[in-house]
């Protein structure tokens, strides 16, 4: 049972069975929740990336590429693909159905619940350094690798109904230099103007 009796609900598993690209726009504005021993921490995401393999070479799913890191690629929609980057753990949302091996990647977040929680794990009191960035949100929230594979339609990790953004920003994706032509596909969205988007970067077109 969940620790907040009913403060946030759990989108419905349906909600993740969107097409990929339209899923990392609905995303927006979503609030990502993880309750643990020490607190609930939960915010806002306002940053997302998709990856579409396995014609996408910027994806861990490239050409199918079935390891023991992507296996949960392969599963259902909906459920968690951590994994680790240097010594950062990243969280990335399960879509594309079954044996489609895509996912959403969860760039930023805006703080809301269990700030000063956030603070203490980060160490640090600038609200905007808290989740702005994939590393840096999975250790305000307390997310690690044992995560992976878990539903996140329940707790203790879970997406609830946040605020629809008015406009979306759409770019290029970073970090994917080596990608060749992947590095260019506009697969980047964010909600225009947030402060707590991880880079801020011109905008390829805006959806409003």
């Amino acid at each position: 049972m969940s620790k907040l009796d009913g403060k946030f609900v759990p989108l419905p598993e349906g909600f993740y069975e969107q097409p990929t690209l339209l899923l990392a726009k609905s995303l927006l504005g979503c609030l990502l929740v993880k309750e643990t021993d020490e607190g609930v921490a939960a915010g806002y995401i306002v940053e997302t990336e998709a990856y579409i393999g396995p014609d996408d070479k910027a994806a861990h799913s490239y050409k199918n590429r079935r390891t023991v890191r992507t296996e949960v690629m392969f599963q259902r929609s909906g459920l968690v693909y951590s994994y680790l980057m240097h010594t950062h753990c990243l969280f990335n949302i399960v879509s594309g159905g079954v044996e489609k091996p895509e996912a959403v990647l969860i760039r930023a977040l805006e703080p809301v619940y269990g700030i000063e929680l956030m603070k203490e794990r980060r160490g640090i009191e600038d609200l905007k350094r808290l989740t702005n960035g994939p590393g840096n949100l999975t250790k305000s929230l307390g997310i690690t690798m044992e995560d992976y594979g878990h539903q996140l339609f329940i707790p203790p990790l879970y997406i609830a109904k946040g605020f629809s953004p008015t406009s979306i920003s759409v770019g290029k994706r970073i970090g994917i230099d080596n990608s060749e032509e992947a590095r260019d596909y506009p697969w980047r969205f964010w909600v225009s103007n947030n402060k707590y988007v991880s880079r801020h970067q011109k905008s390829l077109y805006v959806i409003t």
